[in-house]
């Protein structure tokens, strides 16, 4: 019984250890942008691009846009998307540019804490200086709105945020967006939109057990979504299988209209109101292009 004893103390000790060391393990790197000039506009174009506002806003509540997001219901637990106003303590509006870069670009928060990967950081890790310095200047301009959505519900032991640190080691790849010399400019800027910023893979890549996406099966689609939806595969392969041509999808990321004359289901419904619809039509067809895997000279998109 003593062996069994000290076995068990054992182990409670190594898992502290553990533990602590996990807890005081250091993630991400400094950052300096004080100096760096941001456009507003263009930010905002990016925060709509990259599904800042769709994400962070819950028409259905009520609140104002930016005040948070509806709670997002995965087996992991419920996510709620926080405030990004400029309020002091509900909002980001204590934070410096350089919190804000490694909150965008690392998932690491003010205070060096992890963020859980409901933020889909990694597809913004190629964000350039001057994108996060847009995109900055762009949300100073939100009102502070004293309106707190929640907190997180997180069961264990994925509660244990420490733990995350080895989640992102495992699991946290940054998708490689940067443009390929041979391929055209248009089929380069839908790879960094899809690829990046626009974070298609967030829901059209398949995850394991843990949540991280299975980078072999990229945009073939999943059947596992937060709240049991599911994402039809958008490989250039599927898309072709399936009918679509560039004209076509350009006009659907605009207008969320199919070729059957459709309309796309709740969740690229949303993504097509808040987030493609506002995109430049050249941005809409670069996606397209992209996804298509058609090197075309740029033309004018049909219907706009």
């Amino acid at each position: 019984m003593r062996r069994f004893i000290v076995v068990g103390v054992a182990l409670i000790v190594a898992v502290t250890a553990a533990s602590g060391a996990l807890a005081l393990w250091p993630i991400g790197t400094a950052v300096t942008l004080a100096e760096r000039q941001g456009d507003p506009k263009r930010g905002a174009y990016l925060a709509r691009a990259g599904g800042c506002i769709a994400c962070h806003s819950d028409p259905g509540s009520g609140r104002p846009a930016l005040t948070g997001g509806a709670p997002i219901e995965t087996g992991f637990g419920r996510f709620v998307p926080p405030n990004l106003t400029q309020h002091k303590t509900l909002g980001i509006g204590a934070w410096t540019i350089e919190d804000f870069a490694r909150a965008v670009r690392q998932g690491v928060a003010p205070g060096g804490e992890p963020y859980y990967p409901a933020f889909p950081y990694p597809f913004y890790a190629d964000l350039s200086d001057q994108d996060i310095a847009d995109l900055w200047e762009a949300f100073r301009t939100v009102a502070p709105r004293d309106v707190d959505p929640g907190s997180h519900t997180i069961t264990f032991p994925f509660n244990l945020r420490f733990g995350l640190k080895l989640w992102r080691a495992a699991f946290a790849e940054t998708p490689p967006a940067a443009p390929v010399p041979e391929r055209s400019d248009a089929w380069n800027r839908g790879k960094w939109l899809v690829r990046g910023v626009a974070h298609c893979g967030a829901c059209h890549t398949d995850r394991n057990f843990l949540g991280g996406r299975d980078t072999a099966q990229r945009l073939a689609g999943s059947d596992n979504l937060p709240g049991g939806g599911k994402a039809p595969a958008i490989t250039a392969s599927a898309l072709k299988e399936a009918g679509w041509s560039v004209d076509d999808l350009a006009f659907a990321l605009r207008s969320g209209v199919t070729p059957e004359g459709d309309t796309f289901g709740n969740g690229m419904g949303e993504v097509v109101r808040d987030s493609t619809a506002w995109l430049r039509p050249e941005d809409r067809r670069a996606i397209a292009l992209y996804l298509l895997n058609q090197d075309k000279p740029m033309s004018k998109e049909t219907n706009e």
